[in-house]
């Protein structure tokens, strides 16, 4: 008998590292797919799909190609979150409006993870 309790509670014990791996990931794309929501609500008509500011309105605009290294490297997640949050004017054009009564600090946050995604791997 004490063999077998020995065994469900092992059995117990490795289903349950095998699914919490998969809950978590559930959770995590939830969380970037309501960040992909937001980025396509409210950044991509600017700055593209792919934070390549490729749009017709980027392009206007001259946004950079936030995807590419040097823009990751030389802006800071700080930087970032004031742009979002305080707007970004520049001389001649509309700039960007400011996100701070627009979207919580969650969604800042997760906005600035998306960025940092667009960069090459490797």
């Amino acid at each position: 008998m004490r063999k077998k309790k020995h065994s469900l509670g092992f059995s117990l014990m490795i289903a349950q590292s095998l699914l919490l791996p998969v809950m978590y990931s559930s959770a995590a794309q939830a969380a970037d797919a309501k960040t992909v929501r937001t980025w396509k609500a409210k950044c991509a008509s600017c700055h593209g799909a792919e934070g390549k500011g490729d749009t017709e309105q980027g392009v206007k605009m001259k946004l950079p190609d936030m995807s590419k290294p040097q823009w990751q490297k030389e802006n800071s997640d700080e930087k970032m979150k004031q742009a979002i949050l305080n707007g970004v004017k520049k001389e001649g054009t509309e700039g960007m409006d400011a996100y701070k009564d627009v979207l919580t600090p969650e969604q800042v946050d997760g906005l600035i993870a998306y960025i940092r995604s667009l960069a090459p791997k490797g």
